[in-house]
């Protein structure tokens, strides 16, 4: 057995490791097993919440992009290396309060609770059921052929393996074994394009050297347009390919989700510098591959594998072996997070809302395992079958959960007269449109990228939908000022005092200045 191999192995283990010790805490309450007791720290829910973004598109389908079509690809890295930030910023405090006082344990369930409607928890479930499956489907795809290329193992063991792996940690320890694994493998993540990054610059001379080899191949790989300049002048494809990551996140119910788990509001501010520190280190670091790959791959068959195939032929052997764990993070750290997000809302939203209301804690968690078991073996069948690229299957399912939901988890905490019907028009608008704008090609048409073209359809429908439904009661009303935040007096009050004591203020300030003020 080869040594790069065995390290893998010994990294497969570490996990099973995590999963085992978290599985007794996760049995105590369906809090416990779905959201980790709402008691994860800044640095966890920070490393978690940008493991589980990235997935395995970051060492597959990102670094494919930036081969094929050189510094256009970096525009997903700059979404990306902001994304983070924005999420917890935007959505961080106000979702962690609202969630909890509403007492939604998934956010399917909290945008059912916050727009009382049934309809809306049905018509999320759905999409969010449909399209994380998908998104996992990817990964469950990118898992198998990273491992086929990396040891030897023929691709329907690889997948069996790889992905037989993430189900037993999952479905043992719960959010909790997801969490941690993900801070785990994040941090190998980071490692393993670091190691290679620095290599990579040697060979092709840094940053400079890589940019004129890239100009002497063919110009048009130096400019935001794509090779020979296929985006030129679309600026709806430039704007798009940069908001999917840079505010996609925040319509992904397994991202989401991390807001709800946080140990405190307070929790926020520490986990957005996190989160910034680790985005800059890693976010661009798999795009550079890729372009290395251009220059010293000219002949590469498969653009997803550029990454595995630069080390294993120019890296030394421990770097492959952490590459080899550094992509299985990527992949892992997002399915054992989809796959969570998907048993909790089986279990939660459609088991104990329309099949057993008086379901037990146990029966509960019960459930959510069996889910997660039963979408981690169906995930199998069809990642075997071997569906459209990574890249596509990313882009796509992202896309569409992003288009679903984002404006909504905006408008429960920052639009108080929000009303389902409004969220139902921006649900189904938003996520068809870019549905349609995908299997149609609409961009070449267009030049606008389905992410964009889907998000104006979304804020679209919320706004007009807005004035055919119902205003939110009294109760939601007081829930929504309460969500915001202390306040210790009403904001009326507060803003007569500052104009009532605003001239004594400047009056004193001068007076101070001028050096008039004796102390005895």
């Amino acid at each position: 057995m080869s040594y790069d191999v065995v390290v893998f192995l010994i990294y497969l283990f570490t996990l099973l490791c995590i999963g085992v010790y978290f599985s007794r805490k996760a049995s105590k309450s369906p809090e416990s097993y779905l959201l980790g007791g709402r008691n994860v720290g800044p640095a966890v829910t920070a490393l978690t919440m940008q493991s589980t973004s990235m997935s395995g598109f970051m060492f597959l389908g990102g670094p494919a992009l930036a081969f094929q079509h050189g510094w256009y690809a970096i525009l997903y890295a700059v979404g990306d290396a902001g994304g983070g930030i924005i999420n917890l910023s935007v959505l961080g405090k106000r979702m962690r309060r609202m969630s909890e006082l509403l007492g939604a344990l998934s956010p399917i369930e909290y945008l059912e609770k916050r727009f009382k409607s049934m309809a809306v928890g049905i018509v999320a479930s759905v999409i969010a059921t449909i399209f994380l499956f998908a998104y996992v489907f990817a990964q469950f795809l990118a898992a198998g052929k990273a491992l086929e290329s990396l040891t030897g193992w023929s691709y329907e063991w690889a997948v069996i393996i790889g992905v037989g792996i993430i189900i037993i940690y999952t479905v043992a320890g719960g959010y909790l074994a997801v969490v941690w694994t993900d801070f785990f493998q994040a941090i190998v993540m980071l490692l393993g394009v670091a190691f290679l990054l620095i290599v990579g610059f040697g060979y092709v001379g840094g940053l400079s050297g890589l940019n004129q080899s890239l100009g002497e191949i063919d110009p048009s790989y130096l400019s935001i347009w794509g090779k020979d300049y296929v985006y030129y002048g679309q600026w709806g494809v430039i704007l798009g390919s940069s908001l999917i990551y840079m505010i996609g996140y925040m319509g992904l119910p397994h991202v989401v989700v991390r807001h709800m788990s946080m140990k405190s509001t307070k929790t926020v501010k520490s986990a957005t510098l996190w989160a910034a520190i680790y985005n800059q280190l890693f976010a661009y670091a798999p795009y550079l591959l890729g372009f290395m790959g251009i220059i010293l791959l000219p002949n590469l068959s498969d653009p997803e594998m550029v990454i595995p195939t630069l080390a294993y032929t120019f890296f030394p052997a421990f770097l492959a072996a952490i590459l080899l764990s550094a992509v299985m993070a990527a992949i892992m750290s997002t399915s054992d997070s989809i796959l969570m997000q998907a048993g909790t809302i089986l279990s939660r939203d459609v088991y104990q809302r329309y099949i057993n209301k008086k379901a037990s804690h146990s029966r509960v968690i019960f459930v959510s395992r069996l889910s997660v078991l039963f979408a981690g073996v169906i995930g199998i069948i069809v990642a075997i079958i071997q569906p459209p690229k990574v890249f596509d299957l990313v882009v796509f399912a992202f896309g569409t959960l992003g288009n679903s939901f984002m404006v909504s988890y905006i408008a429960a905490v920052y639009w108080k007269k929000a009303n389902s019907t409004g969220v139902l028009c921006s649900m189904i608008g938003g996520g068809v449109t870019n549905i349609l704008w995908t299997a149609l090609d609409w961009q070449s048409a267009t030049g606008m990228h389905p992410f964009l073209a889907g998000l104006i359809i979304s804020i679209i429908g919320m706004i007009i939908g807005n004035y055919f439904g119902k205003p939110p009661t009294r109760e939601m009303m007081e829930l929504f000022e309460e969500a915001k935040g202390p306040r210790r007096l009403p904001k009326q009050i507060e803003k007569n005092i500052a104009k009532d004591i605003g001239p004594e203020a400047r009056a004193i300030s001068e007076y101070i200045s001028k050096g008039k003020l004796r102390y005895e």
